[in-house]
């Protein structure tokens, strides 16, 4: 009898980068590194790190921003890529400093957006539930 193989389960920490902006919540997405689908600042939990700061990090490489980062978690998605399964913990991040150059400012657009809109870029589907409930925890 074959031994079933089961495929790693990958930790990863992400933000919801958001500002309140003339008295409108405002969220900020990115593109994918392939540019194709709009997503927010996430990846590997640093060695020595806890996650909410190196979701943190994230935000600062691949979205140019920096703020308060909260310490619990607002919700879990899961993602399939390259037959791993990843995990990831999702913070909040109220956005104090947008920069105008960052590490993947080539690589990466951005783009403010209503609560309504990034909903809509989304395509993970936990990940457009945990927006939806995103003003519970602001």
């Amino acid at each position: 009898m074959m031994a079933k193989i089961t495929n790693p389960t990958i930790k990863q920490s992400a933000v919801i980068p958001y500002r309140i902006q003339d008295e409108k919540l405002e969220i900020l997405l990115i593109t994918s590194s392939g540019g194709k689908r709009w997503v927010i600042p996430k990846g590997m939990i640093e060695i020595f790190m806890k996650p909410h700061y190196s979701a943190a990090k994230e935000a600062w490489e691949e979205a140019g921003v920096t703020g308060q980062v909260s310490e619990t978690t607002i919700g879990t998605y899961s993602y399939k890529k390259l037959g791993c399964n990843f995990l990831v913990d999702v913070f909040l991040l109220r956005v104090e400093t947008v920069f105008n150059d960052w590490p993947e400012a080539k690589v990466r657009k951005r783009e403010w957006l209503s609560l309504k809109q990034a909903i809509k870029r989304i395509q993970e589907i936990e990940l457009k539930e945990i927006l939806m409930e995103f003003p519970l925890h602001i």
